[in-house]
Formats: structure tokens, C-alpha cells, sequence
């Protein structure tokens, strides 16, 4: 029998993957508890998006899936690419660099210690 498992996900936030993967790996494989707290002392963009997210995967383990909140860990944390706003800057000689201002999908999957 499976694990049973409660995910929240957020989309098109407005950080790079790369710097949100630094928060998720802080994280990854601990309780829930220990988690937040971690969160709450790391002074990087990701970890505010990543406070809220995680509240809400433990809200979904409660209400959708009668798991015990005091009882869960969080099993997989994950940053994919989303979609990549294109800008310019322009430069001398009348020319343009680009710009890439990314976005992030973030995922927490929880899961109950067995």
C-alpha cells in the first residue's frame, strides 16, 4: 500500500528557479515543524513563497486527507522553469542585451511518518 501523500503547488513566481532550489534543499526530508522554522530564519526571497506553501500542503494532509499534522515531514520540495519574461536593455551603439526575468513552479509534497 502507498504512502499517503498531500501536495500544494504554486506557479509563475516571479524568482529563478536556481535561487528557490537553495530554499527547497534546506528543507527537503524534514518534519514539518522543523521546517518552518528553518524557513522563518533564512533571510532569501524563495523561503516567504515557501512559508505560505507549506502551510498550505499540511492545511491539504488535514482537511483532504485525515493525516495528523503533528505526524508529517516533508517528503519532496521541487523548483521546475516556468515561463521566461523576455526584456531589453539597451546598450551603446544603439544596440540591445537581453534580458531573462524567470519564474519558478514551486511543489512541497508532505507525507506522514510511519
Amino acid at each position: 500500500m502507498e504512502a499517503k501523500v498531500a501536495k500544494a503547488h504554486t506557479k509563475y513566481v516571479r524568482i529563478s528557479p536556481r535561487k528557490v532550489k537553495i530554499v527547497c534543499d534546506l528543507i527537503r526530508g524534514k518534519d514539518t515543524q522543523t521546517a518552518k522554522a528553518i524557513l522563518l530564519q533564512t533571510p532569501k526571497a524563495a523561503s516567504e513563497v515557501m512559508i505560505k506553501l507549506l502551510g498550505s500542503a499540511v492545511a491539504n494532509a488535514e482537511n483532504n486527507h485525515e493525516m495528523d499534522p503533528d505526524n508529517l515531514y516533508v517528503s519532496e520540495t521541487y523548483a521546475n522553469p516556468g515561463p521566461i519574461l523576455k526584456r531589453i536593455r539597451p546598450v551603446s551603439r544603439g544596440r540591445a542585451h537581453r534580458i531573462n526575468k524567470r519564474t519558478s513552479h514551486i511543489t512541497i509534497v508532505v507525507a506522514e511518518k510511519e
